[in-house]
């Protein structure tokens, strides 16, 4: 198959939202862009606040769906770029510039991709949407989107991962923890150090190891990232506070490993959020087997993504390397957007759900 036209058209709708910036919250624009993008290809785009998204022609209720999902968030461009990071600029069959790689690719070789499914009689409906604030988790992102969306039965979620599929997905849970001391002078043996009683919890956090790992995630992983105590150096501090970076298995719910580790520990534990769940999706799906078929690596990604927030069985397959996400200078390789599309448009047209 040759999707040279797909092609053409993807990289310069891309080249087009690059120079639009798009930090989260900060979408409108780009979002308005989209808007028009897809009414001039003769869709209807529906709108829900920055999230953009459209069904294809002759859908029906009672049929099985399956949405396309990527985000057009950008995170802010880090110190380091040499170009300017919304000039959209070529050279040697990359395309530079902030989002082209995260996740403005997937974006790009999705929307096309429903472009030439939906034109075919399929066995299911497809959605598209372009969705806003991944990059925070935020609220009026997917979280908002799929409130107003038809009930969907399986999504392919566009994030950089070389074309292979994703069929697990870690979760994520940030606790903020708090050891309670009494104050004292600290040259008399007064007081009750409240550090060195968080000192105990963050050890047990270090060492404890949830029972059930899978060959795809692994186990549980637990990593204190901040720490904070004290008002002066002659004061035994009487409050110490630390945070706790959690990355779940399928095994567990963000809930059980909540309840485990108020079991274990002393400190007082409150979540920011306990709805990012870790996701996984039975190998013998349809899709997962025709990506067998195409010799995609299947694997079990460590980061996050907009599937934490889904119900329903979803993947993650997109153009680009996760490496390159969130770096000066980011970009990505033309032929990765047309392998994208021919990939996208091989496990989908045709498929029986």
């Amino acid at each position: 198959m040759n999707f040279q036209e797909e092609t053409k058209d993807a990289i310069a709708l891309l080249q087009q939202m690059i120079a639009i910036p798009s930090f989260s919250k900060e979408e409108k624009l780009v979002a308005d862009f989209l808007e028009k993008y897809m009414e001039i290809k003769g869709y209807v785009a529906i709108r829900d606040k920055n999230n953009v998204w459209m069904l294809s022609p002759g859908f029906d209720a009672s049929r099985t769906t399956v949405l396309l999902n990527s985000h057009i968030d950008t995170v802010k461009p880090v110190s380091g770029w040499v170009r300017d990071a919304f000039t959209p600029i070529i050279e040697n069959e990359k395309l530079f510039g902030l989002g082209s790689n995260d996740a403005g690719a997937s974006v790009v070789s999705l929307l096309h991709a429903f472009f030439y499914l939906s034109q075919k009689e399929q066995s299911y409906n497809l959605i598209f949407a372009a969705s806003s604030e991944e990059e925070i988790s935020g609220k009026n992102g997917m979280g908002s989107l799929l409130a107003e969306l038809p009930k969907i039965d399986f999504a392919i979620v566009g994030e950089p991962t070389q074309m292979n599929l994703a069929v697990a997905e870690k979760g994520l849970m940030v606790l903020d923890c708090v050891s309670i001391g009494t104050a004292g002078h600290a040259a008399r043996n007064e007081g009750d150090n409240a550090i060195y009683k968080a000192l105990k919890d963050i050890e047990w956090f270090k060492n404890y190891e949830f029972e059930k790992k899978t060959d795809l995630l692994g186990p549980v992983k637990m990593s204190v990232t901040q720490i904070n105590a004290g008002t002066q150096h002659n004061v035994v501090p009487d409050k110490c506070t630390f945070v706790v970076d959690i990355r779940s298995n399928e095994m567990y719910s963000n809930q059980e490993i909540l309840d485990e580790i108020r079991k274990k520990v002393g400190c007082d534990i409150q979540a920011r959020s306990t709805r990012l769940s870790s996701t996984a999706t039975p190998l013998d799906h349809p899709i997962v087997l025709r990506a067998n078929k195409l010799n995609r690596k299947l694997f079990g990604s460590p980061t996050l993504s907009d599937q934490s927030l889904m119900n329903f069985p979803s993947v993650k397959i997109g153009p680009g390397e996760s490496s390159r996400s969130h770096t000066a200078d980011e970009f990505i390789r033309l032929d990765e957007i047309n392998e994208a599309i021919e990939i996208y448009i091989q496990l989908l047209d045709g498929l029986k759900l």
